[in-house]
């Protein structure tokens, strides 16, 4: 084999080994934003009701909801909001097949209050994450 065989097959596998690389970072990231619903950082609580539940995550000071559906499909009202001590709620209310938000806050080191709704049911945290 010439040395410009062993070049054009070692140009080759380096691509092949770059795009794959890409490709599994692609991926996870993907799979990462869909199960976190757009929110970054580390799911710190979940609040279960009957038709959906909750997600909340932080990460450097900031607090992020998402209300997920139990049963998507079908266009229905649902709701996420989160209010650090001391100001305004973040609501992001509609209807939605699978779920409200994410809605973000800055919190710092202050509680935060999580409310979220599917259809007729509800839940509300109190004042959470002090």
């Amino acid at each position: 084999m010439d040395s410009g065989a062993i070049r054009r097959r070692l140009a080759l596998g380096t691509a092949v080994l770059a795009a794959s690389g890409v490709l599994a970072f692609a991926a996870s990231g993907t799979a990462q934003a869909a199960s976190a619903g757009g929110c970054a950082g580390r799911e710190v609580r979940a609040l279960p009701f009957a038709t959906g539940v909750i997600h909340v995550y932080k990460r450097d000071g900031y607090v992020c909801a998402v209300t997920v559906s139990r049963h998507p499909g079908a266009a229905r009202m649902m709701s996420v909001s989160v209010q650090a001590r001391g100001s305004r709620p973040v609501v992001d209310s509609g209807r939605y097949r699978y779920l409200a938000g994410p809605v973000t806050v800055h919190a710092g080191h202050r509680c935060v209050r999580i409310k979220g709704s599917v259809g007729g049911n509800s839940v509300g945290s109190g004042w959470i994450l002090c």
